[in-house]
C-alpha cells in the first residue's frame, strides 16, 4: 500500500492581494498616528514604527501561507564593507552635508544647548529605525519587487513599486496636511476646509515625484546589492539622520531642499542609466530556497 503525502500547492502571486494584506495590517498604525499622535513624539515613533514592521508581517503571511512562495531570493546577504559605507555617505550627503553649507551661511543656528529628551532620542532615531527598516525592506524589496520584475520590464518594476511604496506612506502624508492646514486656516481666518483641501492637495501632489524616485533609489541599492542588511542600514540612516537633524536643531533653507532635489535627479539617472539586469536574474525563483539562518553566513 502506498503513501502519498499531499503538497500544498502554489497560488500565483496576485498584487492586489498582497497589497489588500500589507496595507490592511500596517495602515490602522499609520492613520493612528495621524489622527492620535499629535506632538507626543513616543507615541508617533512607535505607531510609525509599528507599521513598518507590520510590512514584514503582512509579507510573510502572504509568502508563507496565501502564495506560498517563500522568501529564498530576498536577500540573505551581509554584503561587504564597502556597501555599507556607500550607503552611509549617501545618507551623509543627503542631509549632513547641506547643513553644514546651511550653518556655512547662516541660515540655519546651532541651539544654545540640547535638552536631555533631544539627547536621549538621537541615538534612538539613529539606531532604533533599524527593525522597522528592515520591515519595510523585507516587503517592498525583498517580496513586492522580484515579483514585479517577473512580470514586467525591470523598470517598469521598479518605479511601479516605488509608486506603491509611496501610496503606502499617504496616511502619514495626509495626516500631517490635514494638521498643517487647520493650523494655517486659524492663523490666516480663511475657511477651514477649503484651507484644509488645497494643503492636502499640495502635499499629495508635490510628495509623488521626489518620493517616487527615492523608491527607485531604494530598488537600486537591493538589486546592485541584493542585501536586506544593506538596504535596511541605508533605510535606517536615511530616516535617522533626517529625523534627529529635525529634533536638534531643525533643518534649513538648503538642507530642506537639498534632499528632494539630488533623490529627484538620482532616481532619474539611475531609472535611465543604471543596469537593472540584476533584477531579472534575481527575480527567478529558486528550486532549492535557501534557510534564512544559512543564507546570512553566505557573502557577496
Amino acid at each position: 500500500m502506498s503513501t502519498h503525502i499531499a503538497t500544498p500547492q502554489r497560488r500565483s502571486f496576485s498584487l492586489g492581494l498582497y497589497l489588500l494584506i500589507v496595507f490592511g495590517l500596517s495602515w490602522p498604525f499609520q492613520i493612528a498616528s495621524a489622527v492620535w499622535g499629535g506632538t507626543d513624539l513616543l507615541r508617533v515613533y512607535v505607531l510609525n514604527c509599528a507599521a513598518m514592521i507590520m510590512v514584514t508581517v503582512g509579507t510573510f503571511i502572504a509568502g508563507r501561507y496565501v502564495f506560498r512562495d517563500g522568501f529564498a531570493n530576498a536577500g540573505w546577504r551581509w554584503g561587504k564593507a564597502r556597501y555599507y559605507l556607500a550607503v552611509i555617505c549617501l545618507a551623509l550627503f543627503l542631509w549632513v552635508v547641506p547643513t553644514l553649507i546651511d550653518l556655512a551661511l547662516k541660515t540655519l543656528k546651532l541651539p544654545a544647548q540640547l535638552t536631555s529628551i533631544q539627547i536621549i532620542w538621537v541615538p534612538v532615531l539613529l539606531f532604533g529605525t533599524l527593525l522597522p527598516g528592515f520591515g519595510e525592506e523585507f516587503g517592498w524589496r525583498g517580496y513586492m519587487l522580484p515579483r514585479l520584475a517577473q512580470r514586467m520590464s525591470v523598470r517598469r518594476a521598479a518605479l511601479l513599486h516605488a509608486a506603491i511604496w509611496w501610496s503606502w506612506h499617504l496616511p502619514i502624508l495626509i495626516g500631517g496636511a490635514v494638521a498643517s492646514g487647520i493650523a494655517s486656516a486659524k492663523l490666516t481666518a480663511q475657511p477651514v476646509g477649503l484651507t484644509v483641501a488645497i494643503v492636502v492637495a499640495a502635499t499629495v501632489i508635490l510628495s509623488a515625484i521626489p518620493t517616487i524616485l527615492h523608491g527607485v533609489v531604494f530598488a537600486y541599492i537591493w538589486t546592485r546589492y541584493h542585501s536586506l542588511a544593506v538596504s535596511s542600514v541605508y533605510h535606517a540612516a536615511y530616516d535617522g539622520m533626517r529625523d534627529s537633524l529635525t529634533l536638534t536643531i531643525g533643518l534649513g533653507f538648503i538642507t530642506s531642499l537639498w534632499a528632494t532635489l539630488v533623490l529627484i535627479i538620482l532616481g532619474i539617472v539611475l531609472l535611465w542609466k543604471a543596469d537593472w539586469s540584476n533584477l531579472k536574474t534575481v527575480a527567478i525563483p529558486s528550486e532549492n530556497p535557501v534557510p534564512a539562518t544559512a543564507a546570512y553566513s553566505q557573502s557577496v
